[in-house]
């Protein structure tokens, strides 16, 4: 038995348990086992590939690199990972995907200047061609990613105006570049030169920037989502220029379920997944929008659990102001006491509450908040008439009815939850200013709304303490 035996053996369970990783990931009871999984098969993964490279004779520098690379990259990962808040892992995951792409490109400019480069590296005449579209497809997808993934990670971070870039003609922009693309694939594949290959790179970075920059802020859930989708497809294409099963595999995998997790949100979110993948999503609104719905009622902790001391079913739906204030906590503890006191209470989510899918269900399960209260917006939205309080912790754009009642709204069409269906909404905000898409929202001037003013968790303590 060979070492390259060995190593594809532990690439096949190493794949298996990346399958069982999506599969448990795919549910919260099994979330924790799913991450596991996912665990074991990366770490089989590098063990096999350490273990391939010192049979091929692989030493000194050579050996030094990988190692340094192995322990330099589980350093940064474990300080990285054990420092940031739940706010800030969208961010954090967009620039993974960055490391993705960038790693996707080396990989196809290592790969010409070992063949193409070299007069063919050793490789079989009739294998050249495919050889030389596997470095031109790979370094674009690789490029667009890492690009798009940096513009992503600064508009998370608030280093990148959130609002979407709107070229003239940016549409034709977007198709004129992948058209441009075709043509230097085909030239690259007839004469692998490298000018080809610079502005093939070169091209793919400035549609990377453009494609995520024409997005905005309020779409970064669906965007993070659809840059992962990217990084897969990247990975697969390295694993394709280097031979390598478990990285097709793997990148596929990735892929393949990043861009139906896109598609989901889309559909969610009553978007054009095709418009999502030009770059065309997330039109800012109109400026000077000014329209006037009236004055807003505002209630103390002390009114808030009045309201709650007297109810029999509580909605609450929360958002990414939830988690900035880490009220996940105040809100497990307060939505015991209600249970304790016989109150029917529940949770609808949005798909895409938060910055990240899933969100704010990690939160809520992060406060051991019971899984079966947690319920999705289908499931929960045809409940608010019969609901007596809603409590809306730091959402925004995801219970606009502007969704519904204003065709001419950059969110018209938009599914959301319908809060103010209910007989009292009570808005946790730290002030009235509008959503991250920078849509106002007439919820706040309903008649059966009130808004609750300051930090989230302080508030909660407040009614949990009044209660």
């Amino acid at each position: 038995m060979t070492a390259q035996t060995v190593a594809s053996a532990a690439y096949v369970v190493a794949a298996l348990l990346f399958i069982l990783a999506l599969a448990g990931l795919s549910r919260h009871e099994t979330a924790r086992a799913g991450n596991t999984f996912g665990i074991a098969g990366m770490a089989i993964a590098l063990i096999s590939t350490l273990v391939l490279a010192l049979s091929g004779g692989i030493g000194g520098l050579g050996l030094g690199l990988l190692v340094a690379g192995v322990v330099i990259g589980a350093a940064v990962g474990l300080f990285r990972a054990s420092r940031v808040p739940m706010t800030g892992m969208p961010e954090l995951i967009a620039l993974f995907h960055s490391f993705v792409g960038l790693a996707a490109v080396l990989v196809g400019w290592n790969g010409y200047l070992e063949v193409e480069a070299a007069g063919g590296g050793g490789l079989a005449a009739d294998l050249l061609g495919i050889h030389r579209g596997e470095v031109a497809i790979g370094v674009f997808i690789g490029a667009v990613t890492f690009t798009g993934s940096i513009v992503a990670w600064g508009k998370l971070n608030g280093r990148f105006n959130s609002k979407p870039l709107v070229l003239p003609g940016k549409n034709a922009l977007n198709l004129g570049s992948l058209v441009v693309f075709a043509g230097l694939t085909v030239w690259f594949v007839i004469d692998p030169t490298l000018t080809a290959l610079v502005v093939i790179t070169v091209i793919a970075l400035l549609l990377g920037v453009h494609l995520v920059a024409s997005i905005g802020g309020g779409d970064m859930p669906v965007v993070v989502s659809m840059l992962n989708s990217y990084s897969g497809w990247a990975a697969a294409a390295s694993g394709f220029l280097l031979g390598n099963d478990l990285l097709i595999i793997t990148g596929a995998l990735v892929g393949s379920s990043g861009a139906y997790l896109s598609y989901i949100m889309c559909k969610a979110m009553n978007r054009s997944f095709i418009s999502v993948i030009a770059g065309g999503f997330g039109i800012e609104a109109p400026s000077g929008d000014a329209k006037d719905y009236g004055e807003h009622r505002e209630v103390n902790a002390e009114g808030a659990a009045a309201l709650l001391s007297t109810a029999s079913n509580v909605v609450i739906t929360p958002g990414y102001g939830m988690a900035v204030a880490q009220a996940q906590y105040p809100v497990a503890e307060l939505t015991r006491a209600l249970r304790d006191k016989g109150v029917n209470v529940r949770f609808g989510i949005h798909p895409v509450a938060g910055r990240l899918p899933g969100h704010m269900n990690v939160l809520l399960a992060e406060a051991k908040v019971p899984y079966d209260i947690v319920l999705e917006m289908d499931e929960i939205n045809d409940d608010f008439p019969d609901t007596d309080v809603v409590l809306v912790i730091g959402a925004n754009d995801t219970v606009n009815p502007a969704a519904t009642d204003e065709p001419n709204s950059p969110i018209a069409g938009m599914p959301v939850l319908k809060v103010w269906e209910a007989g009292n909404v009570i808005v946790f905000k730290r002030s009235m200013a509008a959503g991250y898409a920078g849509v106002q929202n007439p919820l706040f001037f309903r008649e059966n709304s009130q808004m609750l003013f300051g930090d989230a968790r302080d508030r909660v303590e407040e009614i949990v303490k009044a209660l």
